[in-house]
């Protein structure tokens, strides 16, 4: 978050050539074996090119895909500043990955999970708020 708006990104078309018509935040799947934290790293090194500065968790979600049950973490990453200038030609991923990204308004933009449109999310940064978990099952 900065100055009110969370830091998403918008993908690349899907396998089938669809676009995608949301917007979300980094990350992706554990490798097996892989920390959470380790694992948050590297998919936000592999994407935006930056090394986050991981702070508290702050939301759960749980959903069901076509993989099966799945559990997202949100954490608060505390170096936002270092996300204003992103060159996606220097990342592993984000070319591939990334058709769109930036600091985005929540009351404008389709953002996905959509619990996070709803829910003050700076209120959960800087209070000491309970992990909020939600569940789409």
């Amino acid at each position: 978050m900065k100055d009110g708006k969370l830091f998403a990104q918008q993908l690349t078309p899907d396998h089938n050539g669809s676009e995608r018509e949301f917007w979300c935040t980094p990350g992706g799947g554990l490798d097996k074996g892989e920390l959470l934290v380790a694992g948050l790293t590297r998919e936000m090194v592999e994407e935006t090119g930056v090394i986050p500065d991981i702070g508290k968790l702050l939301f759960v979600q749980q959903f069901s895909d076509d993989r099966g049950q799945q559990l997202e973490f949100f954490f608060h990453i505390k170096n936002a500043n270092d996300y204003e200038t992103i060159d996606l030609s220097t990342t592993s991923h984000g070319e591939l990955e990334i058709k769109d990204f930036g600091f985005v308004d929540l009351k404008t933009y389709n953002v996905l999970p959509s619990f996070l449109q709803r829910i003050d999310i700076q209120d959960y940064i800087t209070n000491n708020k309970p992990v909020y978990i939600h569940s789409e099952l």
